[in-house]
């Protein structure tokens, strides 16, 4: 009893100690919050107050205000410039920014720093990159190189270039962002030629376009998209075995292309003379390489030239081995062509029934951002990327492991 009695005295003595110092520490907290809010302008606690009623364009002409006479407020404006921008506003967030870099001692107040001035002239440049006016974009980001800022307003500039088709300024960034060194550019330049190549190809330029192509493949000597465009440009000159030779590489660059240049790799031997050498081709690439664009452009051959029981062996036998709805949609679509009439109306009532869902699965799909399209691109109309799609439907990702 006696040492339970000490225990609770001993309590009733520091109980009282732990709510005073807690008191104290409270009481010092308040002092330094409340010493912090009136060094704050009334301006500050205003537009706050426009902010929470709605009243945004109030807001801002009170943070410009305070900004002229307080340089406190700086970090403000830029988160901001920052919301209005991410908002859509960018009428908005130009005004933040430009507001800030006219800072200049005008009307009493201080300057910006060094680092603040480029960080608005960045943010500024990204306002106008978003609102559309790139020229204004452009001129600012070139401003910012060769300063702390280089590497982040190259990356904005390379954006500029590419929405402006600038090709050759997007390959001069390019080899100057600090991480081509490690060959992360090669896949982008490479492409850049091949605009300028195509380019060349459409004003009939052969020579410079030649020249266009073989930078790209100097740059990345995987670019299959050069390749390919050797290869037309052979064939628009009737060089088709210079064709033939150049749609071959493909294999060594990357066999998931093959799909792109087979049609016309066929029709190439064709008017060589070597159609079956070319059918025999393509029907080893399809058998070691299986994509169901490459076995819709045999279909189409053996149709053509080995009739429809050729053709439905060759779509029955694909199918077994890689059952998919397109390729069973392929499968239908001879049986409609072999079968008697009284049967042929069931089974164009299968076939639309399945065509109704390959619809869904028959897309390309971008690897960075997933986007989905009907038809094949370069580069990703979505997320910019470039070869970011490869040439293999939505249902071939489905069904790969």
């Amino acid at each position: 009893m006696s040492g339970g009695f000490e225990i609770q005295l001993w309590w009733l003595v520091v109980l009282p100690l732990f709510f005073a110092f807690g008191w104290i520490a409270a009481r010092i907290d308040i002092d330094h919050l409340l010493r912090e809010s009136r060094a704050l302008p009334r301006s500050y606690f205003k537009g706050l107050n426009f902010l929470l009623n709605e009243q945004p364009d109030k807001a801002i002409d009170v943070f410009i205000e305070a900004a002229r006479v307080d340089p406190e407020t700086i970090e403000l404006h830029f988160a901001l410039g920052n919301l209005f921008r991410r908002r859509g506003e960018t009428d908005r967030a130009i005004r933040v920014h430009q507001n800030l870099i006219d800072r200049d001692g005008q009307n009493g107040g201080s300057g910006l720093s060094d680092e603040q001035r480029l960080h608005a002239l960045s943010e500024l440049g990204q306002d106008y990159l978003k609102a559309g006016l790139l020229d204004r974009a452009e001129e600012v980001f070139l401003k910012l190189r060769e300063t702390g800022r280089n590497e982040k307003s190259l990356r904005f500039l390379l954006e500029i270039y590419q929405q402006e088709k600038e090709w050759q300024k997007a390959i001069d960034i390019a080899k100057n962002m600090p991480e081509h060194a490690g060959h992360l550019w090669q896949k982008d330049i490479a492409n850049f030629h091949c605009e300028l190549a195509a380019a060349e190809i459409l004003h009939s330029r052969t020579g410079e376009a030649r020249q266009q192509l073989e930078a790209a493949l100097s740059a990345n000597r995987k670019c299959v998209r050069a390749t390919i465009l050797q290869g037309e440009l052979a064939v628009a000159e009737g060089e088709n075995v210079t064709a033939i030779e150049a749609w071959k590489r493909v294999e060594q660059q990357n066999p998931a292309y093959l799909s792109l240049v087979a049609a016309k790799l066929l029709e190439a031997f064709r008017k060589d003379g070597r159609e079956a050498q070319g059918v025999q081709l393509l029907r080893g690439w399809l058998a070691q390489y299986p994509s169901l664009d490459l076995l819709d452009a045999v279909f189409q051959s053996e149709l053509q030239g080995g009739g429809m029981e050729s053709a439905y062996q060759l779509v029955r036998d694909e199918l077994r081995r890689n059952p998919t709805l397109l390729g069973l949609d392929k499968l239908l679509e001879v049986q409609i062509l072999i079968a008697p009439p009284e049967r042929r109306a069931d089974l164009e009532l299968v076939k639309n029934l399945i065509h109704n869902h390959t619809r869904r699965v028959a897309r390309y799909c971008c690897e960075n951002c997933g986007f989905k399209a009907r038809q094949f691109y370069w580069r990703c109309p979505a997320c910019g990327g470039w070869e970011t799609y490869p040439p293999k439907r939505t249902e071939e990702f489905d069904l790969t492991p």
